[in-house]
C-alpha cells in the first residue's frame, strides 16, 4: 500500500468546529492514573495562591510514541485553564520567541496569580531552548503557584539533554503513556463521529486501521475529512466513498 497523508484542501476542516481537546474526549484506556492524577492537579489550581502545593500536584511529564495522545492532554491541560479563567502559556520547539516571553512572565511576576504552563517535544529541543527551559522549570519550582505540565518521546533518563535538564524534568511525577489497541482506536473514533454527529458504515472503521496511517491523529484528520467530503456530496460515509476520497488524495490501498 502506498499511504499519503496529504489531503485536498478543499477538504480541510474549520479548526473553529473541531471539539477541543479536553480529558473528557482522551481515551483512558491503559492510562486511567494519568488522567486521574491530572484532574487532581486541575483541581488545585484555584487554592494554589492560598496553599502551599506539592510539587507532584504541579508539576508532570508523560512520554510514549508518537500518536499516543501526549499533545492532545497537553492542549487538554490548556484548554482547561482557558475554561477557568487561568493565565497559560504553550510552548514547543517550532516557537522561540514565546519562550522568551515566558521567562520575562515569571520572572516579573511577584503577584500570587496561577500559571499554567505546558512544554511540548521536550525531546526536541535545541541548546537554546534547553537552556531556557532549564530557567524555566528553576522559577516553577520557586514557585507553588506555577503548574507545568511535560512531554516528550522518552523519559528523562533517556532523553538526549543536558544532564542538569535530564534532572530536573523528574522532579515532579513521570507517566508513561500506553498506545491504543486497533480496538480502542475504533472506539475512540467512533465517539469522535458521534461528536461530530457522523453516521459511518459499520465496515468503515476496522477499514481504516487497516489501509491507512495507524496514529490517531491521522486518522482523526482524515475523519474530518470524510466529514467534509460527504457534506460536499451530499452522501453517507460509506467505505465507497472513502476509498473515493482517498483516491482524490492520491492514496492508493
Amino acid at each position: 500500500m502506498n499511504h499519503s497523508s496529504a489531503l485536498p484542501r478543499q477538504f480541510a476542516l474549520d479548526l473553529n468546529q473541531t471539539p477541543p481537546a479536553s480529558l473528557h474526549n482522551f481515551l483512558v484506556s491503559g492510562n486511567e492514573e494519568l488522567k486521574n492524577t491530572l484532574e487532581r492537579s486541575i483541581a488545585a489550581w484555584p487554592s494554589a495562591s492560598e496553599r502551599e502545593v506539592l510539587i507532584e500536584e504541579r508539576w508532570l511529564y508523560w512520554w510514549g510514541n508518537n500518536g499516543c495522545g501526549r499533545t492532545h492532554l497537553l492542549k487538554a491541560m490548556s484548554y482547561a485553564a482557558k475554561e477557568r479563567a487561568i493565565a497559560f502559556i504553550e510552548l514547543n520547539p517550532n516557537q522561540p520567541n514565546a519562550w522568551i516571553e515566558c521567562e520575562d512572565q515569571l520572572s516579573r511576576s511577584y503577584s500570587k496569580e496561577v500559571i499554567v504552563m505546558t512544554v511540548d517535544d521536550v525531546d526536541q529541543l535545541d541548546d537554546r531552548l534547553q537552556a531556557s527551559l532549564f530557567r524555566i522549570l528553576n522559577l516553577v519550582h520557586a514557585n507553588s503557584n506555577y503548574f507545568v505540565y511535560l512531554a516528550g518521546s522518552m523519559a528523562p533518563n533517556g532523553l538526549e539533554l543536558r544532564e542538569d535538564l535530564r534532572t530536573r524534568l523528574a522532579w515532579g511525577l513521570i507517566f508513561q503513556i500506553h498506545p491504543l489497541t486497533d480496538s480502542e482506536k475504533v472506539s475512540a473514533l467512533t465517539h469522535a463521529a458521534k461528536e461530530r454527529g457522523l453516521n459511518l458504515s459499520v465496515d468503515v472503521l476496522p477499514w481504516l486501521i487497516s489501509h491507512f496511517y495507524r496514529d490517531m491523529p491521522s486518522l482523526m484528520a482524515l475523519l474530518d475529512a470524510l466529514d467534509a467530503h460527504s457534506l460536499e456530496t451530499k452522501r453517507a460515509i460509506t467505505l465507497p466513498l472513502v476509498r473515493e476520497l482517498l483516491q482524490i488524495a492520491g492514496t492508493k490501498s
